[in-house]
């Protein structure tokens, strides 16, 4: 074979003909990038004002200016999105008030259009759209009138001297109920003017304003400020640096001063600190962030109240004076002693000055007051997550003994919220303080209250009783974030793969979980581990558990891993002071042993024993789970807008702290699991918390706790404090269980008798 002069020819033109396409089709596939970094990066503005650079720098790149920010401009969707579930938690209590969107530095009108998916735009009785740019109002125009939109107006105005039609008639403070500033902040010069006018603008009660953009941040100068700001608002020196000089170029302000006089200005409702790595993942990371926010006159009386005097905790309220009360049987009587002799002249210090920071996020957001007001401290820090996926502990004994009704107060520890739930279903008790040093354990349980609030049950149960849902994300933020904290909100924002697979698979106690399924398999028994969690009767269950499972969970081996001081706290939550008191009273085989080999012979697994189900299967089924993931548990809490969810105070402290401030005789129960086998033998901690139970329960409360130890030795203290004790339960051996749990070698009632 032989290639001829034509032959070549031909092949040349053939190659340049599919060079020629190629290249064709690829730059019809990037001319919106390319007119993006032409006229971004190359092409001269050469303007002074404002308004001309920005007609300069858009009119060119108009009609792909959607397509090329895409990427770049992180949040939108997730910003529009969560303000339409807030506005419609809003509007649920005043569903006639007129609902006014000002759209600022909208542009384009993407805004608006993918508004449209979480809200209707025909739900808004009129959408003002203000921007400096007529290029960009022009593709605005045009996309409004393809949609039908008739209820928009798009205005090009001055975003600092925005001023809508209907203002001509009447005084507009107040008038509006819906502002976003979506990029635009850090592009508009007088951002200060802006938000003064925005506030006189915004409704006080009902209005709403939702922002996203970039920004750069340094360190806070206080708790309260960095509180405000959210997690990882702080940003490198480096990155601060880089990203000012880089935008300023565009005429973009990242300076700190923007977010900072905002948030200052308004009430922070939510707030959520994202990097954008569209360009080189993991190394080029601009910051931006998401912020929800209400005018700082708003109501926030129903919060205060409920911090301050229901819960003894003042943070996060920067009033002049205390929000708290006193009541009548603790006033003094005034002391007559006459006019004073010498008369003193009013000193300065004696005018009132009003000028004060905003309060904590804690105190604006919509939902109900059940987390309380604190500040990240270094001890906060060190719990990355939560330790306990679900309660431990059983709480029908626990109800045996309480004797709780609906003028009770009680504390109790916070874990997963599984039996303060269970408390509430079944007796409505008037306060439940819960209480916890780990944060991520109050994340847990405001999401529990927060989902039973704003979902159906199945989509409930498929999230705490699969412990998996597909689409916890979008549920996350169209339906559950209004009735969370924004300090909640942001760690189940970072932590919304929680859901993907195995909820019950995360936190410390997952570990656990996973490795009895690593050994299961090993063995070969993970079909016997099914069957025990799916026997029909408690007799098959014991043969089960005698003959297949017990040689595997006994065996010398696992019994040597959970010796280990680290496997102990890490997988198991089990602190080395209570591993102590075990290791103290006897083996750790015989510790297991006396803990598991009475259960399966006592209750059924199948039908309402659900701790141990969870722990082999790794999710709850309808007929083995807590209370609260019952139908009819879930639905009482729901009833009545969850009235029965109003009792729940959650406090991110000691124990101690959280009684500190609550006044003398508030409460009447207290249960502390096994808190107190935490603390080393003799510790003076003890001593000044069980002072501090005796002085806040009332005559006749009590406390309850669980113990590892067959006789804790901190049951002196409580009799030395003046409580009688009793042991309610006391593990003898491997054939009676206390409970359907039985981790627990004790259980014990203190009762203040004076």
């Amino acid at each position: 074979m032989y290639w001829t002069g034509s032959s070549t020819i031909a092949a040349f033109i053939l190659l340049g003909c599919s060079l020629t396409v190629f290249v064709l089709a690829l730059g019809s596939a990037l001319r919106p990038q390319l007119k993006f970094i032409w006229h971004c990066f190359i092409r001269p503005l050469h303007a002074s004002d404002q308004r001309t650079r920005l007609d300069n720098f858009y009119k060119g790149q108009a009609d792909v200016y959607d397509a090329t920010r895409s990427g770049l401009l992180r949040g939108r969707n997730t910003m529009l999105n969560l303000s339409a579930s807030h506005i419609r938690t809003m509007r649920a209590k005043d569903p006639k008030q007129k609902l006014i969107w000002v759209d600022i530095g909208g542009g384009t009108g993407h805004n608006i259009e993918l508004m449209d998916r979480h809200f209707p735009v025909s739900s808004f009785d009129a959408i003002y759209l203000i921007d400096l740019c007529e290029p960009l109002l022009q593709v605005a125009r045009e996309r409004f009138a393809k949609r039908g939109w008739t209820n928009i107006t798009v205005l090009c105005q001055d975003a600092t001297e925005f001023a809508l039609p209907e203002w001509a008639r009447s005084d507009p403070k107040g008038s509006v109920s819906f502002v976003t500033l979506s990029y635009s902040l850090s592009m508009i010069p007088n951002f200060y003017a802006l938000l003064d006018r925005i506030d006189y603008v915004l409704s006080p009660e009902n209005g709403l304003l939702s922002v996203v953009d970039f920004y750069t941040s340094g360190k806070q100068p206080s708790l309260h400020e960095k509180a405000i700001g959210g997690t990882s608002k702080e940003c490198g020196w480096l990155s601060r640096w880089f990203w000012q000089i880089w935008f300023d170029f565009d005429h973009v302000s990242l300076s700190p001063h923007r977010r900072d006089y905002l948030e200052y200005k308004f009430g922070t409702v939510k707030t959520y600190n994202g990097r954008n790595r569209f360009v080189i993942p993991f190394i080029v990371r601009i910051p931006y962030y998401i912020w929800l926010g209400r005018s700082r006159s708003c109501d926030v009386s129903r919060f205060c109240h409920a911090f301050e005097v229901e819960g003894g905790n003042m943070l996060g309220n920067c009033s002049p004076a205390s929000f708290t009360t006193i009541k009548d049987s603790e006033t003094i009587p005034p002391i007559e002693i006459g006019e004073p002799v010498l008369k003193t002249r009013a000193s300065h210090a004696d005018a009132l000055i009003t000028v004060k920071p905003p309060l904590s996020s804690f105190h604006y957001h919509l939902g109900k007051p059940w987390r309380l007001p604190y500040y990240e401290q270094a001890i906060h820090q060190a719990f990355r997550t939560f330790i306990y996926s679900f309660t431990w502990e059983d709480p029908e004994v626990d109800m045996k003994y309480l004797d709780l009704g609906p003028e009770d107060s009680m504390l109790v520890i916070t874990s997963a919220g599984d039996n303060a739930l269970h408390y509430a279903i079944a007796a409505q008790p008037k306060r439940i303080h819960c209480v916890d040093m780990n944060p991520c354990q109050g994340h847990l349980l405001e999401l529990k209250l927060a989902a039973v609030q704003a979902l159906e049950y199945e989509d409930f149960f498929s999230m705490f009783g699969d412990g998996h849902h597909p689409k916890f994300r979008a549920l996350l933020d169209s339906k559950i974030a209004p009735f969370l904290s924004s300090i909640a909100y942001q760690f189940w924002h970072i932590n919304d793969d929680a859901f993907f697979k195995a909820f019950y698979l995360k936190g410390y106690s997952g570990w656990a979980l996973r490795l009895a399924r690593v050994i299961f398999s090993i063995a070969g028994v993970s079909k016997d581990v099914e069957a025990l969690c799916n026997a029909g009767s408690v007799a098959q269950q014991e043969q089960i558990w005698r003959e297949k499972l017990k040689p595997v969970l006994l065996n010398p081996i696992v019994i040597a891993l959970l010796k280990s001081p680290i496997f102990c706290w890490n997988a198991l939550g089990v602190p080395l002071n209570q591993r102590r008191m075990v290791l103290d009273e006897g083996s750790m085989y015989e510790f297991v042993r006396d803990t598991l080999n009475p259960l399966p012979s006592t209750y059924s697994f199948k039908d309402g024993a659900y701790f141990y189900p969870l722990t082999l299967l790794g999710h709850y089924t309808p007929s083995s789970c807590p209370e609260y993931l019952s139908r009819s548990g879930f639905q009482a809490l729901k009833a009545n807008n969850g009235e029965d969810t109003d009792a729940f105070r959650l406090h991110t402290d000691s124990i101690y702290n959280v009684l500190l401030g609550l006044t003398p005789w508030s409460l009447t129960r207290a249960v502390i699991m096994d808190h107190l086998d935490w603390f080393s033998p003799g510790s003076k901690d003890v001593d000044d918390e069980v002072d501090q139970f005796y002085r806040v329960l009332s005559p006749g409360g009590f406390v309850l706790w669980r113990s590892a130890a067959r006789k804790p030795w901190y049951c002196d203290v409580f009799e030395r404090k003046g409580f009688t004790i009793t042991a309610l339960g006391v593990r003898k051996g491997p054939e009676v269980p206390l409970d359907r749990v039985n981790m627990y070698a004790s259980f014990w009632r203190a009762v203040k008798t004076t």
